[in-house]
């Protein structure tokens, strides 16, 4: 027993802080298929980032896709929400709207019980958007911002982030531009109380060009264009309960990943939500033209049009 107790007392002072705590669970949500091949690879993605994330000390990291994680009772698959009891962080990468995974069934009250007692929320492209009526009220508390339809938009145009923040998820993160569906003129919180903007950029005229409409342009969002206000496609926040959040409106394309500051920015973001420290040089990690190929949704090619 006395040597028991000496072996403990080496270990306690040999080992660093934290040595013996348990890994971090982080739990990523694919949404179902959507879109044409090479665009909301939800499932593609979240593979791609676990398997950046392995061998990350102090993480384990699964992926569950179709939307929500589900288990078989007597022949029938079914939701299973114990596998975020224990989930210190929860990422949802999917389509909103309606079809946002959140919104089905209880998982919103899911999700609420998670980061109530503590879990951290972040989520990728489309599923900022909730509804305004079922959703949004949750993602700002949460995440500190969300899509609103009538007042958010979607374009497609080059994000140039030219200046980057001083903050634990740009470690390593050099100025990038990337052409993607960057959604902007986001609803965040009364004051961004809590929130930090991550990724800003001016967004050209050309992000004006379509006609007014739920998503596409209004009056509000022409006026910001014209004054060039910068609008803030990635933010992260910490709630007064000790929760994490972060939203990245990016992500449309899947070959977005294979640039390595935009993965890397992403990544930070997860091991962020974690709690655990982002090292000096950010996650570093490499991908290659198979990588990238790899677990893509089965999709019908889009048909030719006629000349």
């Amino acid at each position: 027993m006395k040597l028991f107790q000496t072996l403990t007392l080496i270990a306690a002072l040999v080992l660093p802080l934290g040595a013996f705590a348990a890994d971090k669970k982080i739990v990523l949500i694919a949404g179902k298929p959507s879109h044409p091949p090479g665009a909301h690879e939800h499932r593609a993605g979240c593979l791609l980032f676990q398997k950046c994330l392995t061998g990350f000390p102090g993480v384990k990291v699964f992926v569950y896709d179709g939307g929500w994680p589900t288990k078989q009772i007597d022949g029938k698959m079914v939701d299973d929400d114990s596998v975020l009891e224990a989930a210190d962080a929860i990422v949802i990468y999917s389509d909103g709207g309606a079809k946002h995974p959140a919104l089905v069934g209880e998982h919103l009250a899911t999700l609420g019980r998670q980061i109530k007692r503590g879990a951290s929320l972040g989520a990728i492209h489309y599923a900022v958007e909730p509804t305004k009526d079922k959703g949004q009220a949750e993602l700002l508390d949460w995440i500190g911002g969300a899509f609103e339809t009538n007042w958010s938009v979607n374009p497609h145009w080059d994000g140039n982030f030219r200046q980057l923040p001083v903050h634990a998820v740009t470690r390593g993160v050099k100025p990038f531009t990337t052409n993607d569906e960057w959604y902007f003129n986001m609803r965040f919180r009364a004051g961004m109380k809590g929130v930090t903007p991550i990724l800003s950029d001016v967004p050209p005229p050309s992000t004006m060009s379509r006609p007014d409409g739920a998503h596409s342009g209004n009056p509000a969002v022409r006026e910001l264009v014209a004054n060039k206000t910068p609008q803030h496609v990635m933010w992260v926040t910490e709630n007064a309960n000790g929760s994490r959040g972060f939203g990245f409106t990016g992500g449309h394309h899947h070959a977005s990943w294979q640039k390595e500051d935009q993965r890397k920015l992403v990544l930070n973001a997860i091991i962020w939500l974690a709690k655990l420290e982002v090292p000096a040089g950010g996650v570093v990690s490499t991908v290659t033209d198979a990588d990238m190929a790899a677990n893509l949704d089965p999709k019908p090619t889009p048909k030719a049009k006629k000349k």
